[in-house]
């Protein structure tokens, strides 16, 4: 008789949310705690807690962090919680907690999760892509995460590909340094901080992302050169991971996902410039909108446990 239930969590540098999970569609939260990012001991008995809040014996705990695991090393890479940056965080967890223990990247999770009843919910290759305060993905064939031990698979916003000539008609732009340590990645330019940096360089404003999307949708000639220009940057490469992937839907999460009208240009972008033909939207929003790194993660637990497909 497999186990009843297993706990989920999504770990952030601000916050731990949990939850009880006993199906794919019977996910428990509960209350959030802070993160201990300094103190590993805290750490492990936050997650203790609410483990004994869930009131019963876990099959397993599952976790999403906003983070990798090498799957050379096994090692943690989690710049923003210092106590489990460079451990083997699963060996770690699974000796502290006396639990098995899964962990992975929150947008893998975002990526299984739509994936299995998201936006992608019956197509064989799914690629989840993150548009927010940065660019990244997960990628799923035939229902596993490719990333299943760990990886950097699915970081498209990562690498010097960035077009510097870009727009319509075309401009130079300049090679952004990103956090990751290289210049020109997409990450820099066309995340939410990235359009923010893209238009101050076009038109020397300081908005918001937000504000530079309301503005567009205004009419506003300025947001609309900014926009054009980063529809342009993004569509290329984001073209070449459907080529190389075999996608054949891209649920799209984050803060940018926010404005269907972006994500409908960068859909009739990115299909111009595919091998395969789609009728259909194959850029969409995500619709798991509501914790999909808790869902992804409950998701990968309950399989582990057989209760769920």
């Amino acid at each position: 008789m497999p186990d009843r239930m297993i706990v989920c969590f999504d770990i952030g540098g601000t916050a731990i949310k949990g939850a009880a999970a006993y199906a794919p569609d019977d996910v428990r939260a509960f209350e959030r705690r802070p993160t201990p990012i300094h103190d590993f001991g805290a750490f492990v008995e936050t997650l203790r807690a609410v483990i004994a809040e869930s009131g019963d014996a876990p099959g397993c705990i599952s976790i999403s962090i906003a983070g990798v695991i090498d799957p050379d090393t096994e090692q943690a890479i989690v710049a923003n919680i210092p106590c489990i940056h460079g451990r083997p965080l699963g060996a770690d967890l699974t000796a502290a907690l006396g639990l098995p223990v899964i962990i992975a990247n929150d947008a893998d999770c975002f990526a299984i999760a739509e994936a299995s009843i998201g936006a992608g919910r019956g197509h064989r290759a799914v690629f989840g892509a993150i548009m927010g305060s940065g660019v990244g993905g997960g990628l799923v064939i035939d229902g596993k995460l490719i990333n299943a031990d760990g990886g950097f698979a699915g970081e498209w916003g990562h690498g010097p590909v960035a077009a510097t000539i870009a727009g319509h008609p075309p401009i130079s732009v300049p090679s952004f340094q990103c956090g990751c340590g290289l210049k020109g990645c997409i990450d820099a330019v066309c995340s939410a901080r990235g359009m923010e940096k893209l238009h101050h360089y076009l038109h020397g404003e300081t908005f918001t992302s937000e504000e530079i999307i309301d503005a567009w949708q205004e009419g506003d000639l300025a947001a609309a050169r900014t926009i054009d220009v980063l529809v342009d940057i993004i569509a290329s490469p984001l073209a070449l991971v459907i080529n190389i992937t075999g996608a054949t839907i891209v649920p799209v999460g984050g803060g940018l996902s926010n404005s269907p009208e972006l994500l409908a240009a960068i859909d009739t972008a990115v299909r111009a410039r595919i091998l395969r033909s789609f009728d259909r939207p194959l850029v969409v929003p995500a619709t798991c909108r509501i914790e999909p790194g808790l869902i992804g993660a409950a998701l990968l637990g309950l399989r582990a446990i057989g209760r769920a497909p």
